[in-house]
């Protein structure tokens, strides 16, 4: 008799489906599992024998074979137990076929019969609503989250026996209607703004960080106040949208990290400087989400950014820029979401004191600090909208009264600013749909151009800032983008000097070391070639200094 049940496979962050093929034959009594299976998928010939004999279950002694089909796609876990088990009784005739039409399957058996939960329930979920399952049986343990997926036909069962008369009885799918207010943080994790002392220009960057969901790197001596500025960015971001949470709390669940339920809140992650690099951006056979990925709709705080492995670093690249990770092996390739802001801190020199007043406590010398630079490579460093000093803190600074906004304050110029933006998007016609752009940092191309509206000083003072401090054309696309959302925070429908001004300040290491104008960058002269004909006067018309040639 032969017998067919679907189930799924999770390929990197998502699931893919998966049918399983049962057949019972006449012959010498055999388990024979195929379809790539891996060590802990072949098992289950001893874990679903076992169930289905302690759970009551008597099976004619026949040779079975179960093909878990497509064949070239990797099998692995425990999460094929209960389909293998449920297709076994329907081959065998404890089951009437049409009972299983339409149903998907996933749980781990124990050799008494009851259901363990897996990794992964929440995209099975997504996957078994897009294909239209009549029910999906998963773990009780893993109901609640399956449920997040609004319309799937999620039932819970708790042992096999369950599973069985769930089939039997044609029960309902189950309803959750409660689902956990999102924004709300935890008194734990509320780490207020006005706590950190000094630094105005640093909370204001770290407010338009918020605003418009940049990347940011602060530079300045130890006990400067960059971490504490870091991890207080989760609370003046906005909350988590229904959409921003499934798709997180999906990662988690592959990852196996979801503690229960919806995320709720924005994930903050801050790896050790000493992870590797499939810690950091995912990896593993078959590949698993890393640190970046688990950040998705969030923030992730690299903390010391030079002491970081080069190649960690380096593989940063493609997710900070397109907010996607592709991870090749040589058996697959899998695409996972790693659209999360990274906030990173450095110090000046390896004794910290590079940028100190008094260049007397500083005992590195100019080749040390140049060694220390690069240790983060130019396209790296490209890839923060902004980068800006932290200077030492004063004794004024220490002993004085705390100052500035409350993260609630600043939270609500952020939401404020966030909610123009998707306004402004969605005139545009741009869905807030996986992949889609949903602030300002995530614009590209001709949306970008085309959402910036920015006046003709401004654009004239971007071109100056270009030519005089030598940036690429990426920093061009990020000085606009940042220039946006100050002018989002301020209110304003256009791009104006003033916010172009703020933007490239914003900048601090593209600058020269001499005193910057809080409206227009210093140029650089540009080298000129040496000339064998004798120097001539200047003429009346000559560009004067300072104006863009």
């Amino acid at each position: 008799m032969h017998a067919i049940l679907q189930s799924a496979a999770l390929v990197g962050a998502q699931a893919a489906p998966v049918e399983v093929q049962v057949d019972l034959a006449l012959g010498l009594p055999g388990f024979f599992l195929v379809g790539l299976p891996d060590a802990a998928c072949t098992e289950a010939k001893v874990r679903c024998g076992t169930a289905l004999r302690n759970s009551g279950f008597a099976l004619p002694q026949k040779r079975a074979t179960v093909n878990l089909a497509p064949s070239d796609l990797r099998k692995e876990g425990a999460a094929f137990d209960l389909p293998i088990a449920l297709g076994l009784l329907a081959a065998s005739g404890h089951l009437k076929d049409r009972a299983l039409d339409g149903v998907m399957s996933i749980g781990e058996l124990t050799l008494a019969g009851s259901v363990l939960p897996v990794r992964g329930a929440l995209p099975v979920a997504l996957l078994a609503r897009s294909i239209r399952s009549r029910k999906l049986l998963v773990p009780q343990a893993n109901a609640r989250e399956a449920s997040l997926a609004i319309g799937a036909p999620v039932i819970g069962v708790t042992s096999l026996r369950d599973a069985v008369l769930a089939l039997k009885e044609d029960r309902a799918p189950q309803q959750f209607v409660e689902l956990p207010g999102l924004g709300t943080m935890r008194a734990a994790n509320r780490l207020d703004l006005s706590d950190v002392r000094g630094q105005a220009t640093c909370k204001r960057a770290l407010e338009v960080a918020a605003a418009g969901g940049h990347n940011l790197l602060f530079i300045g001596p130890p006990g400067s106040g960059k971490t504490m500025l870091a991890r207080r960015l989760a609370g003046i971001l906005p909350p988590l949208t229904f959409d921003e949470a499934v798709e997180a709390t999906s990662i988690w669940s592959v990852a196996g990290k979801l503690p229960a339920g919806l995320l709720t809140e924005r994930p903050m992650r801050a790896p050790h400087h000493s992870i590797s690099v499939a810690g950091l951006v995912g990896g593993g056979s078959p590949p698993r989400p890393g640190e970046i990925s688990l950040g998705h709709n969030g923030v992730v705080i690299l903390d010391e950014l030079p002491e970081f492995n080069r190649a960690a670093l380096e593989a940063l690249r493609q997710p900070m820029e397109d907010g996607v990770l592709t991870v090749v092996r040589a058996k697959s390739a899998v695409t996972l979401p790693a659209r999360c802001m990274v906030i990173a801190t450095m110090n000046p020199c390896p004794c910290g004191r590079g940028n100190d007043p008094d260049p007397g406590r500083c005992k590195c010398g100019p080749a040390i600090r140049a060694r220390y630079r690069a240790r983060i490579s130019g396209p790296i460093l490209d890839r923060f909208d902004m980068h800006l000093d932290a200077p030492a803190l004063g004794p004024r600074d220490l002993i004085g009264p705390l100052d500035g906004d409350s993260s609630e304050t600043v939270r609500e110029r952020v939401i404020a600013a966030r909610k123009v933006q998707s306004i402004r998007l969605a005139k545009r016609g741009v869905q807030p749909l996986p992949g889609e752009p949903r602030c300002n940092a995530q614009l590209q191309g001709k949306l970008l151009r085309e959402l910036c509206d920015a006046s003709e000083e401004a654009l004239a003072m971007v071109a100056q800032a270009i030519g005089g401090l030598g940036l690429s054309a990426r920093a061009h696309d990020r000085i606009l983008k940042v220039s946006r959302t100050i002018a989002d925070l301020e209110g304003s429908p256009r791009v104006e000097r003033r916010h172009v001004g703020e933007a490239v300040n914003f900048r601090s290491l593209d600058r020269s070391i001499d005193p910057v104008s809080p409206e227009l960058p210093p140029l650089r002269p540009r080298p000129t070639q040496p000339s064998p004909e004798p120097s001539r006067p200047a003429s009346s018309n000559a560009v004067p200094q300072g104006e863009i040639q």
